[in-house]
């Protein structure tokens, strides 16, 4: 978990000015955060000034959103998932949900959010999209949880199909990009790849061997002691 609150990375700025020009986000909007984690994306919206009510499943990631956050008066940690949110009815201006979405498109989550959503609210889908082969460095990166990661391809965010997307929104969307990246020394890059649920743990089977073709690609791309992670933020934006 520490790895996970150090090293995935957070959302551009530009998001909320997004919001603000086309879904008339304003101060006073309430936040549903769907799927909150850690509270990366509520951050974005505390920041904005937002009421957010974060509703997360996972005890460990919403202690740790609370101990981070804690001192915004405007978040609410609430431990509830995302078919059943237990806000009221009719009650948000905008349901956020990033990175989280494949783990709840189902109808019955669907259905919660028309519960709980105000009429002309907004469903807001965020990704960060780690590109692949855009450098040597994340050519070699992705090849390394091809070969290490234990469901790698199974669970990867960008699997969310176009189609998907079309058939949860009620209605058009509309997606928006911005250009994001993070950069690390080798103990971040370690603490980054550590922090995604694919890649063997300490204890487990390849772990160390993965660590050691880590070291050789970091050795090999690295620039003055850092790695570069550039990533396509997706915000998908409906009703």
């Amino acid at each position: 978990m520490e790895n996970y609150v150090r090293y995935r990375p957070g959302y551009p700025q530009e998001v909320i000015p997004l919001l603000q020009r086309e879904a008339a986000l304003v101060p006073q909007s309430i936040i549903a955060d769907v799927g909150s984690g850690t509270g990366i994306s509520a951050e974005l919206f505390l920041h904005a000034g937002n009421v957010v009510h974060a509703v997360e499943p996972n005890r460990e990631m919403r202690a740790a959103a609370e101990r981070l956050l804690a001192h915004f008066p405007n978040f609410h940690s609430i431990d509830a998932s995302a078919q059943a949110t237990t806000l009221p009815d009719h009650s948000v201006d905008f349901i956020v949900a990033a990175q989280a979405f494949h783990w709840f498109n189902t109808p019955e989550t669907r259905a919660e959010f028309t519960r709980i959503l105000k009429p002309g609210g907004h469903i807001v889908l965020i990704w960060n999209e780690r590109r692949l082969d855009s450098t040597p460095f994340l050519q070699a990166f992705e090849q390394l949880l091809l070969t290490f990661g234990t469901d790698y391809t199974a669970v990867r965010h960008e699997n969310v199909s176009p189609a998907a997307l079309s058939s949860f929104f009620s209605g058009a969307y509309e997606t928006f990009t911005f250009a994001n990246e993070q950069r690390f020394d080798f103990e971040g890059l370690k603490g980054r790849l550590l922090s995604s649920s694919y890649a063997p743990g300490p204890g487990q089977p390849r772990h160390e061997e993965m660590l050691a073709e880590l070291r050789r690609i970091f050795d090999v791309y690295e620039v003055s002691g850092q790695v570069c992670f550039e990533y396509d933020t997706r915000v998908h934006v409906g009703h």
